[in-house]
């Protein structure tokens, strides 16, 4: 894609690193090579949001969950193992549609991170 030659990595590539920390994300929003580009800009708008938003549940289930003891035990373990291998395989979705060049859209978050792309 454009500028590959300039920065050695595609646009799919920074697309996909985008995913691996909110940190990245947030970088390659910042640094005027990159954040020109609306491909990477989506990739990184959305796993910004797609992070914060898996920091927030992982925290709110942390903090709610030991309270709902009428549950059990292995209710609340089955929430928390659902939750985390829901969000890890959303996450391996994302990474390789951005690999491949696809746009995968989230909902709730993929409308609004392609508006941010073209801003």
């Amino acid at each position: 894609m454009s500028d590959s030659k300039k920065t050695g990595l595609s646009d799919n590539a920074i697309g996909a690193i985008a995913y691996f920390t909110p940190v990245m994300a947030i970088f390659f929003l910042a640094i005027h090579r990159y954040n020109k580009r609306p491909y990477v800009r989506f990739h990184a708008w959305q796993s910004l949001v797609f992070n914060i938003f898996a920091i927030a549940l992982g925290y709110l289930l942390g903090e709610v969950l030991p309270f709902a003891t009428f549950l059990g035990p292995r209710v609340l373990i089955g929430i928390t193992y659902l939750a985390v291998v829901v969000f890890f395989l959303l996450w391996m979705w994302c990474v390789i549609s951005a690999l491949n060049g696809k746009r995968f859209k989230l909902p709730l978050i993929g409308d609004w991170a392609d508006e941010q792309a073209y801003r």
